[in-house]
């Protein structure tokens, strides 16, 4: 019996290493990775670039109170205002933290410094913003709220994508309005160009904080820097994590001017965020990405993956939809995801879903194009597999 918690639904897998685009489990069977740890793994797993600045920072210093000034913790935070609209940065260790770190930011400049008494954020059906008690009550679905009341108030959640239903939700309690860009746990939907431009005329209207949520879509795996900037959008709070330490755990919330008088000495705080072993893994991430033109080859290979998908729709009735963004990307089934990422997995191809019917496949930035075949060519013969099996009506 195990000494875990069982609050995992694990695969029945040990993965024991990680190389580029596969890992490996303690048999020594190879599987590709198009999960790449829920978007951690963006640069391939164990990224050499990132590994020797990890490495050198092992020599030098692991942890440092942040009663102290970091310099790479500063290096990282002039690197992620000089890729945002940003102008100061916040550290944690998860998106969930960035993500509480940004309510509490909203409601305090807010009530302190425009001395208003609104407190309520509006967020969106189907969104995912993690696992605290705030930031779950802010998620827009009902599963990850079983069994942990009572909730915190003071969130609304309206349909996605509702234009009308978000400008009725707004009250003289509102403060802020919290949007994923494209929904990844919940379905892979983006959001369309009229939503953000509603959205964003609703705030200067009601002078309202607008907190962006990239913990999923930031870091380049959207073929831009931050999902956001394929839009004609500024933030006033952007929050990340996932892709941004190659999986080591650090989030970061990037806030306008504006907003930093609200968060002055003894406001907020955390013991591990912006450590700096995981300032070192970020900052080597980010200077890759942009050395090496990794948004020009996720834009490369989205088009050739999308492309592909687009292929296996037009044969296999099941497939009712292809979308998202960049190296996000999403296929809408007529029939269950669980039970064709089973049958992918042993075949050692990984990949997720986004929901009950959506498969979601997120490949690292280094993912082939042969690599992406082989997905492909597996995915359509598990597809024709499970149409054989399935009687007709």
């Amino acid at each position: 019996m195990s000494s875990l918690f069982p609050n995992y639904g694990r695969w029945p897998i040990r993965i024991v290493k990680g190389e580029g685009n596969y890992l490996w489990d303690e048999a020594g069977n190879p599987y590709l990775d198009f999960v790449s740890g829920i978007a951690v793994t963006s640069l391939g797993n164990v990224p050499p670039k990132v590994k020797a600045q990890v490495q050198e920072q092992l020599d030098t210093l692991w942890h440092c109170s942040n009663l102290f000034e970091i310099p790479i913790q500063e290096k990282l935070a002039e690197k992620l205002v000089s890729l945002t609209c940003g102008d100061r940065a916040f550290f944690c260790n998860s998106g969930a933290e960035a993500n509480e770190a940004a309510i509490k930011l909203a409601r305090r400049y807010t009530q302190k410094i425009l001395q208003q008494n609104r407190y309520e954020i509006i967020t969106f059906t189907q969104s995912f913003h993690g696992r605290t008690l705030a930031t779950l009550t802010a998620t827009g679905q009902a599963k990850v709220k079983e069994g942990f009341a009572p909730l915190p108030e003071g969130f609304t959640i309206v349909p996605y994508n509702d234009g009308e239903a978000l400008a009725a939700a707004i009250t003289d309690k509102t403060c802020a309005i919290m949007l994923e860009m494209v929904q990844g746990e919940g379905g892979v939907h983006p959001a369309s160009p009229e939503f953000v431009e509603q959205i964003q005329t609703l705030c200067a209207e009601h002078n309202l904080l607008l907190i962006v949520d990239e913990v999923q879509t930031g870091i380049g795996r959207t073929g831009k820097w931050f999902a956001h900037q394929h839009y004609d959008i500024q933030p006033d709070i952007i929050t990340m994590a996932k892709g941004l330490g190659s999986g080591f755990p650090i989030g970061a919330m990037i806030g306008k001017e504006k907003l930093a008088e609200a968060f002055g000495p003894g406001s907020h705080g955390t013991t591990f965020g912006g450590n700096p072993l995981a300032c070192a893994a970020g900052l080597a991430t980010l200077e890759t990405i942009e050395e090496d033109d990794y948004l020009s080859r996720v834009n490369e290979m989205s088009a050739y993956l999308t492309g592909k998908l687009h292929e296996l729709a037009a044969v296999h009735p099941e497939v009712v939809a292809v979308r998202g963004k960049g190296l996000l990307l999403g296929v809408e089934l007529k029939i269950e995801a669980a039970p064709l990422v089973e049958k992918m997995r042993k075949e050692r191809i990984l990949l997720l879903q986004a929901g009950p019917n959506v498969l979601r496949l997120l490949p690292p930035f280094t993912i082939e194009k042969e690599e992406i075949d082989r997905a492909v060519q597996v995915l359509d013969s598990t597809l024709r597999l499970s149409a054989a099996a399935t009687p007709s009506s």
